[in-house]
Order: C-alpha cells, then structure tokens, then sequence
C-alpha cells in the first residue's frame, strides 16, 4: 500500500525509533521534528504498558516545568533525562557543534542565537542525538569555526553524556566516542554512499550494516496522522499544518 509518507514522517519515525528504551525525553527550542518523534514513542510506549515521559519546552500541555529551561538543567544534572536533541549551524566530524555563528571569532560573517544551555546538556545526558536537516557541506563541516559544545572530551574529564548520533535529511550516523569519528549506518530513501560522502564535510567510517531507513509501516502512520498531528499542532502549528494540514 501506498502511504505518500513524507520526508518529515520518515525522520519522525527514524527518531522514535532511537527512544524505545528511555524513561524521559526532553525536547528544547525549534524542534518539531523531534518532538513528534518524542510523542510517537510515548503513544506506541503504552503496547508495552510502559510510561515514556516527555517534556517539551515549547508546549503548555506536555510541560511540567514551571521555571523554564532552570529545571529542564537541574534534571539534566540530576540524571533524571535519557535523551536530549542537540542541532547546530555547523556540526563537525568530532561531533563538535557550533551554534554562536560562521567566519572566525569574534568578528563573525554571521551571528546565531549562541549556545545557551547545550554545553551542559550535551555533558550530562546519557544520549545526545544531534539533528540538523539540512545534510550538505556548509552545514557538515570539517571543523567549525567556534566550538558551542564539544563532542568528545579528555579522559580525566567527567562526562556521563554525550553524543549518540547524527540524522540528517539524508542519513543516520553513529558516533564512537573511542575514535571521535561518526560512522554511516543508515541511508534516506535515493541515497547513496557516493551522494553522502559527496555532500558531507568530514570524513566517516561506513557501518558494517548500512542500509536504507526503515519506513514506517501503516499502524504507525495512522497513528502519527491521527493522533500525533493534532498534539504537535499545540506548540508547532504551522509546521503542522503544512505537514498534515491539521
């Protein structure tokens, strides 16, 4: 059967997919991707009779924060998130993220909101996936040019989080923290491995098990439509009215 699924529903699935094994999920600012994705595993969570909490920031009602993003940190810091999305202007090979702006420092070509809270998000919870649609050499970069948050971190360092992986329109990467270098595991629809190392700035390793992304079969795109949609038209409604038209 043909679904029509969209791009969009295929990384919302691809995401859910990376939280079936968490307790809470927390999803920050300009994200309604991954918190579709967060939702999509709560609601597919209770087949298993289990409860996926999830906390996002840009909504009243799945939100129980009342100080903003203070307590979202204290949590964080408390062990008490599982998974956290991180994004950046420019993401490295390093996983290094870059959020302040482009050119070099302080005199940069282009200024961004800055890093806010990511440095500590991206120490303390135990899975960091670092989301940016855009998969091209301007946004995956060799090095970039101000380092918001590191991927890796010294031994002596202590860091109990840290990045897990990198999806783009594109692909899935994993990341290895042991040889700071992300891995190619799956691929979008029409993609190839040429068309990835072609579009991607840093150089990767090849998993093993590539292959292509999972579609989401049918119960999970009713599912999504039905009964996802309307929840994320709460706190993103024009994305989700150009996606489902809700």
């Amino acid at each position: 059967m043909n679904l029509n699924i969209k791009r969009e529903e295929l990384l919302i699935s691809q995401l859910a997919n990376l939280l079936k094994n968490d307790n809470h999920v927390a999803v920050g600012a300009a994200s309604p991707i991954p918190g579709a994705a967060a939702l999509l595993a709560k609601e597919e969570a209770k087949n298993f009779n289990k409860r996926l909490r999830v906390t996002i920031l840009h909504s009243n009602k799945y939100n129980n924060f009342t100080d903003g993003a203070r307590e979202l940190f204290d949590c964080a810091a408390q062990g008490r998130i599982d998974t956290f999305f991180l994004g950046g202007i420019q993401i490295d090979g390093n996983a290094n993220i870059n959020l302040v702006g482009t050119g070099e420092y302080p005199n940069v070509d282009k200024r961004f909101p800055g890093s806010f809270g990511s440095p500590l998000m991206y120490f303390v919870v135990p899975q960091i996936i670092l989301f940016r649609e855009e998969h091209s050499p301007r946004t995956l970069v060799k090095n970039v040019d101000f380092i918001s948050a590191p991927g890796v971190s010294d031994d002596n360092i202590y860091r109990p989080g840290g990045p897990k992986y990198l999806l783009t329109n594109r692909a899935l990467f994993k990341f290895n923290k042991k040889q700071k270098k992300f891995s190619l595991f799956k691929l979008n629809m029409n993609e190839t491995l040429d068309s990835i190392i072609e579009l991607t700035g840093f150089d990767f390793d090849v998993d093993k098990d590539l292959s292509e992304m999972d579609l989401p079969d049918k119960t999970r795109i009713e599912t999504l439509r039905k009964c996802i949609a309307p929840m994320v038209s709460e706190f993103y409604p024009e994305f989700a009215n150009r996606i489902w038209g809700v």
